[in-house]
């Protein structure tokens, strides 16, 4: 497992006060025929109130799957462990993984929403936008009229004409109107926290770049938290406060957005960064990523990474490195992080 097994919640004393959600030892398993996968593997990582935090890694590494686990929603027969504490502004603490259906049902739009990958095709081809609100706000018991004037606000403010929305059917919008749609329809029970997985996937660079900007704006208007999962690095340097990377389905390294960027300490990272397609620099300085992501029945021992890294040792075979603190603000899963300056040299400069 990567992450401290007895990591606790954040104090004063780290800035990091006010998790909104925490988890512990979190793990998803699915048991097959060739044997169990692990599609997540013990993390440990709080999310701030009011924070955007950016989760990224390769296709595979784990990501999608965080956040169904962080909702209880993994389909079967994927078992999901650990513990996932939703803390909301007012009243007590809860634990995801314990709640009764019901209960999970009014949690995931009312607490804890979420735009999944693939989301745009979810509309009913039928039903006209404000069909869909109106079912929403409804089914939750929610005063109509008054969501529906939510909805006309939240469309507004990611510059959309509310009317003309609401009175289309989807196949009447264009992708990067749906995907607007769609967030709205996240936000429209007010909840704390929206997960969005790819939600720009989609969507061409211009609109990307147009809604990872809204999305910002009503992180500060709405007093939201996002968990903005993507394998776009360069996208979410935009917008997340910190990023966490996942490589073979555990944490290797956790940070400011800034820091992480200018100081990565764990190999993968320092890969990840130069192999993604910079602007800025020369086409040969690219160094594309040696070797493939493990099979999730058959994760190597020790470091998951380490068949792949250039800094391996006889230990990072055998033994799992524990999350260290690289800073107040910083965490990584690495034996060797302490001269990854010396030995790995970024050759671009995504984010800054």
């Amino acid at each position: 497992m990567s992450g401290r097994a007895d990591a606790a919640p954040a104090t004063e004393a780290d800035g990091r006060s006010d998790p909104v959600l925490s988890c512990r030892d979190l793990s998803v398993e699915f048991h097959m025929d060739r044997g169990t996968s692990t599609v997540l593997n013990g993390l440990d990582i709080d999310i701030e109130r009011n924070e955007i935090i950016g989760i990224v890694g390769e296709s595979g590494s784990g990501k999608s799957m965080f956040a169904s686990a962080l909702l209880d929603a993994v389909v079967e027969p994927g078992v999901t462990s650990g513990t996932v504490t939703y803390r909301p502004s007012e009243g007590p603490a809860v634990d995801v993984l314990d709640l009764s259906d019901d209960r999970l049902r009014q949690l995931r739009w009312e607490d804890i929403s979420m735009v999944f990958q693939g989301a745009l095709s979810s509309f009913n081809p039928t039903l006209k936008l404000r069909g869909h609100f109106v079912e929403t706000l409804d089914a939750h018991g929610y005063d109509v009229e008054a969501g529906l004037e939510r909805t006309h606000e939240l469309l507004a403010d990611l510059y959309l004409d509310p009317d003309r929305v609401l009175d289309s059917y989807p196949h009447e919008l264009s992708g990067g109107m749906k995907q607007r749609a769609l967030i709205a329809l996240a936000l429209v029970l007010e909840p704390e926290v929206l997960v969005m997985d790819e939600p720009t996937a989609a969507l061409d660079l211009l609109m990307q770049r147009s809604i990872v900007s809204l999305l910002s704006d009503l992180r500060d208007k709405y007093d939201l938290t996002m968990v903005f999962i993507t394998h776009d690095l360069p996208l979410v340097t935009k917008l997340a406060d910190r990023i966490a990377v996942l490589y073979a389905f555990e944490l290797a390294e956790v940070g400011r957005t800034e820091e992480l960027l200018r100081s990565p300490k764990h190999p993968y990272t320092r890969a990840l960064l130069n192999s993604t397609p910079d602007i800025e620099s020369p086409l040969g300085e690219m160094r594309p990523i040696e070797g493939a992501a493990p099979d999730p029945v058959n994760v190597p021992s020790g470091c998951p990474y380490h068949e792949r890294c250039p800094m391996a040792t006889g230990d990072c075979a055998t033994v799992t490195p524990a999350m260290e603190a690289a800073s107040e603000s910083h965490d990584v899963a690495c034996h060797h992080w302490t001269r990854v300056d010396d030995e790995i040299d970024l050759t671009t400069e995504v984010g800054r």
